[in-house]
């Protein structure tokens, strides 16, 4: 895919806080692009800047190889979808929709059809007298997605348009957007915190904090393959340990050797060793290479989730077969599950 937006070493500080440090990056052309991270860390600022409602302190946006940096929001090609919808009141579902090409003087020939097609693509057909108060959430949030794409913008930027939806409302809104990016081929820059919705509607996914890009990765890199700490216990749940890596495939961590399959890492060189919780086998006693006690079971509807205290360290757990508080067992992890990372590591980085 070509590169249809780019950030070229971006600076931004609001006072004396910086809030964006150096980031670059590439925006594929027709990808869903998420920027996850915790509240704070820039992914707001970011999503502005290519709307362009801020603009940098140092640093140039390029879409199509074109330096838009001082290029004001109406001008450039993208419509954004915020969290409150501020769809209007004293209007109905069409009107609201058809507001945008109405302030464009879009002859009204014209608009029907288009307000039609937007209708027809957020599963809203019908609802053209409705007046919007009167609708759901999800529908609600459906109105607002079908006034920004009425434009036909080649970007849609969506700052966390789903955080006022309940959870199931939230889940059948992820499958709505996926649907509706692949419908019309065109490029979503999406805001979030939370994990799981990363994880389920990104081609790719930029792990953000304090300013600063941590990593970039499909899903399953990020899930799989975290760079640091910060990824592995931001991304789902993790076991994060202290160990040492003595030579290639050879690490240590809680009091034993272990075969990994990492290497290129300096001789016994201190290290971060993530396990993922549904990666740790409960095995008998004698047939672990840990050994435990069981601490707690909580039953969490697709598996249980354990806390099992072994000599040096206490690991999260997760199956389905449930285990009494106070029994002995062991533990084992397969060698392709172990991940060893550099402490303090970062996208782009060697070691920090």
């Amino acid at each position: 895919m070509a590169t249809q937006i780019e950030l070229r070493n971006i600076e931004k500080s609001f006072g004396d806080h910086q809030v964006l440090n150096q980031i670059n990056l590439e925006i594929e052309e027709d990808e869903f692009l998420t920027i996850l991270g915790p509240s704070g860390c820039g992914k707001t600022t970011i999503l502005r800047l290519i709307g362009g409602f801020e603009t940098p302190d140092s640093g140039e946006v390029i879409f199509d190889d074109k330096d838009i940096t001082q290029v004001p929001a109406y001008l450039r090609p993208v419509n954004t979808l915020f969290q409150k919808y501020s769809l209007f009141p004293h209007l109905n579902v069409y009107d609201n929709v058809a507001f945008g090409l109405r302030i464009k003087k879009v002859p009204e020939a014209e608009i029907k059809p288009r307000v039609d097609e937007m209708l027809g693509l957020v599963n809203l057909k019908g609802f053209e007298k409705r007046w919007v108060d009167s609708l759901s959430g999800g529908q609600q949030q459906r109105i607002a997605m079908a006034r920004a794409l009425i434009n036909r913008p080649e970007v849609l930027l969506l700052d966390e348009p789903l955080g006022a939806l309940d959870l199931k409302l939230r889940k059948d809104m992820q499958v709505e957007l996926k649907r509706i990016q692949r419908e019309l081929g065109i490029t979503f820059v999406f805001v979030t915190h939370d994990q799981e919705e990363a994880l389920t509607l990104s081609d790719r996914i930029i792990v953000l904090n304090e300013g600063i890009i941590q990593q970039i990765g499909s899903p399953l890199d990020i899930y799989n393959e975290p760079i640091n700490a910060f990824v592995a216990d931001f991304i789902g749940e993790s076991n994060i340990l202290e160990g040492i890596m003595h030579k290639n495939y050879d690490v240590s961590f809680s009091g034993k050797h272990f075969v990994c399959v990492d290497e290129d890492f300096y001789p016994n060189e201190a290290v971060d060793v993530v396990i993922r919780p549904e990666d740790v086998e409960i095995v008998s006693v004698e047939k672990g290479t840990l050994q435990g006690e069981v601490l707690s079971c909580l039953f969490m509807g697709v598996h249980y989730e354990m806390r099992i205290a072994t000599s040096a360290e206490i690991y999260l757990v997760h199956s389905t077969i449930p285990r009494s508080i106070g029994e002995p067992v062991g533990l084992c992890v397969e060698p392709d599950n172990i991940h060893i990372m550099r402490k303090g590591e970062v996208e782009g980085d060697e070691e920090l």
